[in-house]
């Protein structure tokens, strides 16, 4: 499908918008060996051949999903132990997708997947704090001042870890279900929160990432993503390399 120059170039990761118009204006750029300075040409990265400076670009398309993991899978492309792991899930693409941060063996939920590494990095950057949603059902039931320390911080492994929200879905009688929200990506995280208040975590699933919402997706199913979902994931603020890629 044909789309302005610059707009292409601004995908690929060239250079912002902007930028890409000054190097299509500088006569940096060639299409199918023809320097081109017009701002309204338009390209079909699929068929065009494209240099920046003589170097040839390669546009490929970007995949992104939305994967309900299952428990027993592991979050990695492959397994010296030879167990189930997050791509057995998702054949039906013949690009490399990875996952973006893990979630344990034992855990379930959304697990993003693409082979876009820019927007990947972005999502696990502390500075861009993207929230990670969580329910776990802890054994027993944690006191207001329990979950009131999670909240504010605790200690794991000799690191405080960040204040998270913390808040009480269900309560039984020996077990509670708790949403947990935080921006961390420490190993194991949320079970080792509640193990340190005395509160063993039964079950754990990840929800959402951002405002990117698991809903009703099945167990062990998946759904493309759109420009408009991977908004949702940065709530605060969107890094300007990864505006480009959803503009």
């Amino acid at each position: 499908m044909e789309e302005r120059l610059q707009k292409i170039l601004a995908k690929a990761g060239i250079a912002s918008r902007r930028r890409a118009e000054e190097l299509i204006r500088d006569g940096r750029i060639q299409v199918n060996g023809q320097v081109v300075k017009e701002m309204g040409c338009k390209i079909d990265p699929a068929l065009d051949a494209v240099t920046f400076d003589g170097k040839p670009i390669t546009f490929e398309q970007k995949i992104y999903i939305l994967l309900n993991k299952p428990a027993g899978y592991v979050t990695t492309l492959s397994d010296p132990q030879g167990r189930p792991v997050v791509s057995d899930l998702i054949k039906e693409f013949s690009l490399r997708l990875f996952p973006v941060g893990r979630l344990d063996l034992d855990t379930e939920g959304a697990l993003l997947m693409t082979n876009d590494g820019e927007l990947g990095n972005a999502i696990l950057h502390p500075s861009f704090e993207v929230n990670k949603t969580y329910e776990a059902l802890v054994q027993g039931v944690p006191t207001a001042d329990q979950l009131k320390l999670l909240a504010q911080g605790i200690e794991i492994d000799g690191v405080r870890t960040r204040p998270a929200a913390i808040r009480v879905l269900q309560r039984h009688r020996d077990q509670t279900l708790v949403e947990v929200v935080i921006h961390e990506g420490k190993k194991r995280q949320v079970r080792k929160m509640f193990q340190a208040v005395n509160h063993r975590v039964l079950h754990l699933k990840r929800t959402a990432y951002g405002n990117l919402r698991l809903g009703a997706l099945p167990l062990g199913k998946y759904r493309v993503l759109g420009p408009n979902d991977l908004k949702k994931i940065f709530s605060k603020k969107i890094p300007f390399t990864i505006k480009n890629i959803l503009a």
